[in-house]
């Protein structure tokens, strides 16, 4: 995979993150600096470390797999775009705490960054370097996260079912694009 794949696919991983983000934003009424490096070390921090364990994972059962590697690939990364780009629509309001404490944070982390441990395996698969995956997924995750709180304490929700959406769609389509190079070439 190009620098510029692994890119597209963090930034599609982090629109979870800038999500809840944003709704993180809206529940909070003055927005401390503190808050946004809490909300982009947890998100980055948990991105950045699902991916690698996904890794070690899909690399302890990938000799089983070898032969349909691109079609788990291709399977996760459809299932989690397709969940996400129908979590966009959902007309189920989701409320977020104000609260910042270790054991909310350790919560909405986790739940932004399974989808990672999927993609995580599916890397193991692909012979990706993971540590380099890893790391540009939790930067741009941190990065995603701290525009997120901060978009959503001045703008509001507007911009978090767009963002979900587009993510969705871009895991989507980077899993058809690995299955397409697997059967063709």
């Amino acid at each position: 995979m190009t620098f510029l794949e692994l890119f597209i696919i963090a930034v599609g991983l982090s629109m979870d993150a800038f999500a809840v983000s944003v709704a993180k934003g809206l529940s909070v009424e003055r927005l401390r600096p503190r808050n946004v490096l809490s909300v982009s070390l947890w998100f980055g921090g948990f991105q950045g470390l699902m991916p690698i364990i996904g890794f070690f994972l899909g690399v302890s059962f990938a000799s089983f797999v070898e032969h349909v590697d691109h079609w788990i690939a291709f399977v996760l990364l459809g299932l989690i775009g397709i969940n996400m780009m129908r979590e966009a629509f959902s007309r189920k309001e989701k409320n977020v705490s104000p609260d910042f404490s270790f054991k909310t944070m350790l919560a909405m982390a986790v739940a932004t960054s399974i989808d990672a441990l999927a993609v995580g395996i599916s890397f193991s698969f692909l012979n990706e370097n993971i540590w380099i995956a890893a790391l540009l997924i939790a930067v741009t995750t941190a990065i995603f996260s701290a525009i997120g709180i901060r978009v959503g304490n001045i703008f509001g929700c507007r911009f978090k079912s767009p963002a979900e959406f587009i993510g969705g769609l871009i895991l989507l389509l980077m899993g058809i694009k690995i299955l397409v190079e697997h059967i063709w070439v």
